[in-house]
């Protein structure tokens, strides 16, 4: 794929003049403080053309490109933005250079450059020769010295303002990333640019409210006095959230009382109470992660009689306790009898097919994430949704916020995100060096020398304070927009199941999971959740897939039989990798593989596990492997069904 052909499509020119002034700061001077709404559709910012974009545009070389491509801009704000998005990713590799420059000078005595003796240096070449890529256990000794409380200045010339938690379900345990107060004025830069590219593929969006369910945890606080808590958690208690300003694109049918409420049950009945209530109004419906948005359709299912009670009486379940809460709900909380009627005769038949469409028919799309791990939840969003877009609007993680998708209504397949040169210092592990000898020095590319078609391993170097820091995603290049690489999520690097010298990933998992499944399309049926497990208590070894199955309501379906079981097994083990199928077939090295089908809310109990050991609601995603005897003991206690593969699968030494 060439570059020309990644362009958007062509629209409106936004002419921009510019002259040559010495460079300026990638970011705004602090007191600066622009608000935003939320992670997946925040765009509230103030008028930051002065302030920020016209410098940096004034500063990019003048032959740069005066117009865009990225479409029609509604309004003066948005072409500033879509402007900036432009000359950003024209000039990719200069303003990455200055990224890193301004690191390595903010960051200069900090004692972790001091120990590699830089020396001031501020090249790239210094830089690489220098600093040694980590992992998160590389830093796990700077890490809780800043936890227990030492202020010197480690890895960051300015002060650790708290730590942000992983979700502790990609990996084994939740890990504690340090961020500075500036951090915020980053992300809320990628942030104000999401609407303008959304306004370019729907209209309208000021016309209406979204339906968003955003949730907080309980904060901790380190041993040193430190907060630490989720990425959102932290952005929702921040002063730009609850003193966001109004915005006609950024409405939202939730109360902010709702979404600070720690008790998520109170939280999700407030908020898809006032989501109910405001039915008509509401244009689009997300959550953060897929399977949050398929939690909140649960709820539903679960609760609307209680719901109707509500509305129809204009009062508020004495379950819902919290007294912010309830103000907050008693402002928009009127005798709505009709109302009730209405989702009485949507919910009670028990078909939820377009549900969402049916309850909120003014929707016009999904705002979730659904690449990566959260692709297998698509099928069940399609069938509650009615077909509605999936809208992935941006990719980021605890550590840094990386770029946006340009094409935020393309297929979910299809989604690739631009990286902005702008928010850190890139760089490229490729895939094939990443397994390669770990005492040969591995070739690391720059943002703008990735190759198309080619895999890499994120690495990451921020203001904050990681310098070369394997992030541990799998990215695949799908082309570039300007100069700026755009990238699809694969996977994470972390192998998921293995017995003996077999090794299966996310990616490959999901695969087999979606051939599988197929095979119950013809009775209504589909794997609306799953994971996995390597049981290796008996001989020989094999690998355990637990399903939880989403069956279609009146004459549309029916639970498949056995030996539609049986062939899902089978299917799952001839989508596998040679090694795995060589193991099975030839080695007799692994044995038959065992799907377990567990009752219907069975994964939504996982997740309540997981909340009360410290995961997050919001950044909750389901593991994909399992080890922990606990949750083991939970899954195998809700089986209904289990079933093994009938025959091995087929392998010879020329097949892959």
């Amino acid at each position: 794929m060439t570059r020309a052909a990644t362009g958007l499509r062509c629209g409106h020119r936004l002419r921009v003049r510019h002259t040559r002034p010495r460079l300026p700061a990638l970011m705004p001077p602090r007191p600066t403080v622009w608000a935003t709404a939320c992670p997946s559709a925040a765009r509230h910012t103030p008028d930051l053309t002065n302030a920020f974009f016209r410098p940096l545009r004034a500063w990019l070389h003048p032959m740069a490109a005066t117009s865009t491509e990225l479409g029609s801009a509604i309004s003066e704000k948005d072409a500033e933005k879509l402007a900036f998005i432009e000359e950003m990713t024209v000039n990719a590799d200069k303003v990455q250079e200055k990224v890193l420059a301004e690191i390595l000078t903010q960051n200069a005595e900090t004692e972790y450059l001091q120990r590699y003796k830089l020396g001031g240096a501020t090249d790239r070449a210094a830089f690489k020769s220098k600093i040694p890529m980590v992992t998160y256990e590389d830093l796990q000794l700077e890490i809780r010295r800043i936890a227990n409380g030492d202020r010197s200045a480690i890895l960051s010339a300015h002060p650790i303002s708290e730590f942000l938690t992983s979700s502790g379900t990609s990996a084994g345990e939740r890990k504690l990333m340090p961020t500075i107060q500036e951090e915020m004025d980053r992300k809320q830069l990628l942030y104000s640019l999401l609407m303008p590219v959304m306004n370019l593929y729907v209209a309208g969006l000021d016309k209406g409210k979204g339906l968003y369910f955003l949730f907080v945890k309980s904060e901790s606080k380190t041993a040193g006095g430190l907060p630490a808590r989720p990425v959102l958690t932290s952005y929702y208690k921040s002063h730009h959230f609850r003193a966001r300003p109004f915005d006609p694109y950024n409405v939202y049918t939730s109360p902010t009382a709702a979404i600070l409420c720690a008790d998520s049950f109170q939280s999700m009945y407030a908020q898809m109470l006032c989501g109910l209530l405001d039915r008509l109004e509401v244009l689009r419906v997300g959550a953060v992660f897929a399977s949050g948005l398929l939690r909140a359709i649960r709820f539903l299912q679960l609760h609307w009689k209680q719901l109707a009670h509500d509305i129809a009486t204009g009062t508020l379940s004495s379950k819902i306790t919290d007294s912010a809460i309830r103000d907050a709900v008693a402002q928009v909380l009127k005798p709505d009898p009709a109302l009730s009627e209405f989702i009485a005769s949507e919910c009670s038949p028990g078909d939820w097919a377009g549900i969402i469409t049916r309850i909120w028919p003014n929707t016009k799309y999904l705002d979730v994430i659904v690449t990566g791990a959260m692709a297998q939840y698509i099928p069940t969003l399609e069938y509650y949704s009615g077909g509605l877009p999936m809208a992935c609007t941006m990719y980021a993680s605890s550590e840094c916020y990386f770029g946006l998708n340009l094409r935020p209504t393309c297929k979910p397949s299809e989604v690739s995100y631009t990286i902005m040169p702008n928010m850190a210092y890139f760089e490229f592990l490729p895939l094939d060096s990443a397994a390669a000898n770990a005492d040969a020095a591995p070739q690391l590319a720059d943002l703008a020398g990735v190759e198309v078609g080619k895999e890499y391993e994120l690495v990451i170097t921020t203001y904050a304070g990681l310098y070369r820091y394997r992030v541990g995603d799998i990215l695949l290049v799908t082309g570039f927009h300007n100069a700026a690489p755009q990238f699809r999520f694969v996977r994470r690097k972390n192998v998921l199941l293995s017995i003996e010298s077999d090794k299966t990933d996310e990616a490959e998992l999901q695969r087999a999971v979606e051939r599988a499944s197929e095979l119950l399309r013809p009775w209504g049926a589909s794997v609306s959740e799953y994971t996995s497990q390597a049981d290796t208590r008996v001989i020989p070894g094999h690998y355990v897939i637990y399903w939880e199955l989403l069956v279609k309501g009146g004459n549309g379906g029916r639970w498949p039989g056995k030996e539609v079981f049986e062939a899902c097994c089978l299917e799952m083990e001839e989508a596998m990798n040679a090694v795995y199928r060589q193991s099975r077939a030839a080695d007799g090295s692994i044995g038959p593989l065992e799907i377990r089908v567990v009752r219907g809310g069975t994964f939504e109990e996982l997740m309540d596990y997981a909340i009360t050991r410290g995961a997050s609601i919001n950044q909750y995603k389901v593991p994909r492997c399992v080890t922990f005897p606990p949750i083991i003991e939970l899954l195998d206690s809700s089986v209904v069904a289990t079933y093994f593969s009938p025959a091995c699968p087929k392998w010879s030494p020329g097949r892959n």
